[in-house]
């Protein structure tokens, strides 16, 4: 019983490192946080942002750990979705314009000079994905 438990400390912090260096890695090596910073013209406010993903790892790695319940009324719902949305979207913003990934997915399949129907599949796809999870899941 006693090496179940420290076998499950184990993988539990050896999962916890391996999850916090890749994100750690992601947000480093890409740079997603300057270039955001850069594109936003705030970079006077880097350590804001720095500041605030610290506290936002940090706050849901607790609630997660503690099954922590908020009982909101819906319309509060609305803007913290939207405010997870627009982290969500910024942060694969960034990541898809450091790597370049629509200039070089549009080339391999061909259609260099219709990137815009491109982006407009993903962002309506997204959309509908989102509106549709919400409308057939989230009981309100």
């Amino acid at each position: 019983m006693t090496g179940r438990i420290i076998f499950g400390i184990f993988a539990g912090l050896a999962g916890g490192f391996a999850t916090g260096a890749g994100f750690v890695a992601f947000l480093t090596v890409l740079g997603v946080i300057p270039r955001l910073t850069q594109l936003t013209k705030t970079m006077k406010m880097i350590h804001y942002y720095e500041g605030a993903i610290i506290a936002g790892v940090v706050a849901g790695t607790w609630f997660g750990l503690q099954e922590t319940e908020f009982f909101l009324p819906p319309f509060l719902l609305i803007p913290i979705g939207l405010a997870d949305g627009v982290f969500n979207g910024m942060l694969a913003a960034a990541l898809t314009e450091v790597l370049n990934v629509f200039p070089v997915l549009s080339k391999r399949i061909g259609i260099q000079e219709k990137i815009i129907y491109l982006l407009m599949a993903l962002v309506l796809g997204k959309i509908a994905g989102s509106l549709f999870q919400w409308i057939y899941f989230v009981d309100m």
